[in-house]
């Protein structure tokens, strides 16, 4: 990293535009340029020219000072002449692409290699990364040479790969993965805290039969108290189950009620593994009081539906690709001048190649889907379609999502508790920043690049999603700044919260196993050690399952954590105070969290602003 300083012996005025080219000798070397100020003579203020891109080949970039201004409507205004002719350009070089139908829209990138230069990893990300995985599949090779003489017969033979890139909390999972307390305790604290909701009648699926009379009272009085909770695995339900390596595995929708103690322990009553079908009327319900490894075997068919909800609908659709659409529109719809680009910028970064990896790595054909995860073979995309068409805006914003799902107030809830501060503090950020250029609500409704922008989200990269709640236009401040708001916590708190949990929660691969690979049992007598452990992960499937864990969900050695972005976008002092008080009011929910903490068993790290990254990178 270089500073170079020119003295120009002239008056150069007030500046409007800086030009800036690279020279080209022999080799085309790209350079990153970060910013240019120009101090004037005297008390003149200083000029700041933000770049933060690329200069290459014998391209001229022409950046505008740095002051955040609206369109205007002045034809002659050079401003608005730069304005348009960047989204113009803009609009060439980020198109979007149609990776699965009835998907949001990607990036078009077919590979990493073919995303705009602006938008890749550096080199600091791109060696670490793929270091990671290199280091991973070598200790995969070694697990696997380690394990080839031994028995795999036991759940302690899961003990001969629980060992390299693990958590202490992954370790405390280890040890108490098959308490009924823990399983409750992750639909709520967990890598996924997003399908638990409070229940206002018993499920129209729980076919209980006769001599259950005795479990429909406890259900009842638990509903009465406002003490019962669902989780409804119904999206699962005929998703067809992947091949490996010649082997069908199986896949389950479950059903599991469960009861809040009046000491906010959540403790499972009963799981209902298959919905009823006509071959099927009343599946067989498993119970805590049933034989130990039916009832355990129960609870990993649970967690294994928990693993395929959790990495295919909350955390690749709802924060990888709702972030991606976000992106691609900021950047096609809002030039560098607009304060909501300024806003937005920090919170896109390396997410089209992270996204674009994924697409080529993770869910193609032949990727780690396929090899290891029973919804692999194309069921994931099945799944994802399915829940693309309930991606609903209310989801992506934690006061209504959690009202909605009765969670509010719930004692114990840390997601839940840490979700809403982090809302409350970002809606605080994005409306510092909103009313210093949008003192009306007609000035919101009459930016014609704001209004293209949130179109461009629902109408084009959401693939007409008004029909779930999503505006198509902005009428008010307020409006402009939920949507903001959403946009902020999608891609920071809410990706923290869903992926950093897969290294503590899924390194002990039967806390949460990949795949299946027989089919779930329908009584409970015949249930034995080799039937739990047919069904987990062989060898290699959990090989790579804590791989794979420990790659996505380490910190990431250049991680910017939340609202601590280097890039100053913005100029003057107000702009510059807004993200001052941001900073301070997530340092101060950092010392809440923290000593919260200290006074826990199980520690909830998730949504420490520390542990939030700025964008979706990993």
């Amino acid at each position: 990293e270089e500073e170079f300083d020119r003295d120009v012996a002239e008056d150069l005025g007030l500046l409007q535009f800086v030009r800036l080219r690279k020279h080209h000798w022999l080799v085309d070397d790209a350079w990153f340029c970060d910013r240019i100020t120009v101090q004037g003579p005297g008390a003149c203020a200083e000029a700041a020219f933000p770049c933060y891109r690329w200069v290459q080949g014998e391209d001229i970039l022409s950046l505008p000072e740095g002051t955040a201004r609206l369109p205007g409507d002045n034809a002659l205004d050079v401003f608005q002449k730069h304005r348009e002719k960047e989204l113009k350009d803009r609009q060439q070089i980020y198109c979007w692409a149609t990776w699965k139908e009835g998907l949001p829209l990607t990036i078009a990138a077919e590979r990493k290699d073919d995303l705009p230069p602006n938008m890749r990893f550096h080199e600091e990300k791109r060696l670490d990364f793929e270091w990671t995985l290199k280091a991973g599949a070598l200790e995969m090779a070694l697990k696997r040479v380690y394990t080839l003489l031994s028995s795999w017969n036991c759940l302690e033979d899961f003990d001969q790969i629980f060992w390299g890139q693990k958590s202490a909390l992954a370790e405390k999972v280890h040890q108490c993965w098959q308490d009924d307390e823990l399983f409750g305790y992750q639909f709520v604290n967990g890598a996924n805290p997003m399908l638990l909701r409070r229940s206002t009648s018993l499920p129209s699926r729980l076919a209980l039969p006769s001599g259950m009379e005795e479990l429909r009272s406890q259900l009842e009085k638990e509903l009465q108290n406002g003490s019962l909770f669902e989780a409804d695995f119904i999206l699962l339900d005929g998703i067809p189950a992947n091949v490996i390596r010649g082997e069908k595995q199986y896949l389950a929708a479950p059903l599991v009620m469960l009861k809040m103690e009046p000491n906010g322990k959540l403790l499972p009553m009963v799981i209902q593994i298959q919905p009823p079908n006509p071959s099927s009327p009343t599946p067989t319900l498993f119970l805590p009081s049933d034989p130990p490894l039916a009832w355990l075997l129960a609870k990993s068919w649970v967690r294994n539906s928990d693993f395929q909800l959790h990495q295919l609908q909350y955390h690749l659709l709802n924060t990888h690709l709702v972030a991606e659409v976000i992106a691609v529109a900021t950047m096609r719809c809002l030039p560098g001048l607009h304060p909501i680009f300024k806003l937005l910028i920090p919170h896109i970064r390396y997410t089209m190649e992270i996204n674009t990896r994924a697409r080529t790595q993770l869910i193609s054909d032949g990727g780690i889907f396929d090899k290891a995860v029973s919804t692999g073979g194309g069921g994931h995309v099945q799944l994802l379609r399915r829940a693309t068409a309930q991606l609903t805006y209310c989801s992506l914003c934690p006061p209504d999502d959690l009202a909605d799902r009765g969670l509010l107030g719930l004692p114990g809830a840390l997601y839940a508790r840490d979700a809403l501060r982090l809302w409350e503090i970002i809606a605080r950020y994005v409306e510092g920043i909103v009313h210093l250029f949008y003192q009306r609500d007609d000035v919101v409704r009459g930016d014609p690049e704001l209004q293209a922008w949130c179109r461009e989200i629902t109408e084009v990269g959401l693939c007409q999603a008004q029909d779930r709640g999503f505006p198509v236009s902005f009428q008010s401040q307020s409006q402009l700044c939920h949507f903001l708001t959403m946009c902020v916590f999608t891609c920071t708190a809410q990706h923290a919260a869903i992926n950093q949990g897969q290294l503590d929660w899924y390194a002990w691969v039967p806390n949460a196993p990949c795949t299946m690979r027989m089919p779930p049992p329908t009584t409970k007598e015949d249930v034995t050690m080799a039937t739990v452990m047919g069904s987990l992960p062989d060898v290699q499937q959990a090989c790579l399952q804590m791989a794979i864990s420990w790659h996505l969900g380490r910190r990431q050695p250049d991680m910017v954590p939340l609202g601590h972005h280097k890039e100053k976008y913005f100029s003057g002092p107000k702009p510059k105070a807004v993200l001052s008080q941001f900073q301070t009011d997530l340092e101060n929910l950092e010392k809440e969290i923290t000593a919260r903490n200290e006074q826990l068993d199980w520690p909830y790290e998730y949504l420490k602003p520390s542990c939030i990254e700025n964008s979706v990178t990993i």
